[in-house]
């Protein structure tokens, strides 16, 4: 099994494996010239960030600057919007459904480091997924952290850390990130 199947598995990984070493290599090309090129640009923009992205729907609309750790670990729906300092930590799989609006310094993280002290110091960490569903509103300054689904329709509060799944339909904030209201008549049973 190779260390990015195994990142994918969600088992402890050696991320400095030189084939992940080098497509982290190839994406920070690609960043950079993505956050150089003239904002105005904006079918370059599109072009661009669907040879940085695994997939995006119509409408892709990532600002500058953008950070993610490989990209194609990301998909992303149609009238996706990214707004700027965008950071996609997607060792692992990140997913996001349609109409999903992110806000200025949203931090999405799919990895975290051993707990184990001797694995730490030798680098290896695991991977967990991130699910968005439809609909979604993620508020400034928010951290959505590894392994976490977030239902459709659902918006999370500005500067929110979101530890555990949130539930569609509803207004989610703080930190950690609980249900505030619902958005809906829709709520789960």
């Amino acid at each position: 099994m190779t260390e990015r199947e195994k990142s994918y598995a969600e088992m402890l990984y050696q991320p400095n494996d030189p084939e992940l070493a080098a497509d982290r290599d190839v994406t920070v090309k690609k960043l950079h010239a993505y956050n150089n090129m003239d904002p105005l640009d904006r079918t370059g923009r599109q072009e661009a960030i669907r040879g940085i992205l695994g997939k995006a729907g119509e409408n892709c609309v990532v600002e500058q600057p953008f950070f993610c750790t490989y990209g194609y670990n990301t998909t992303v729906g149609d009238h996706f919007f990214l707004n700027v300092n965008g950071k996609l930590m997607d060792s692992g799989k990140i997913t996001i459904g349609n109409n999903v609006f992110i806000a200025p310094n949203v931090s999405i993280i799919t990895e975290e480091h051993a707990m184990d002290a001797k694995q730490r110091a030798q680098g290896l960490e695991y991977t967990h997924p991130v699910h968005i569903g439809d609909n979604v509103w993620i508020c400034t300054g928010a951290i959505i952290l590894p392994g976490v689904t977030i239902g459709e329709n659902s918006v999370i509060g500005a500067g929110s850390v979101v530890t555990k799944d949130v539930p569609a339909n509803c207004l989610a904030a703080g930190n950690p990130c609980k249900v505030i209201r619902w958005l809906s008549q829709e709520q789960p049973e």
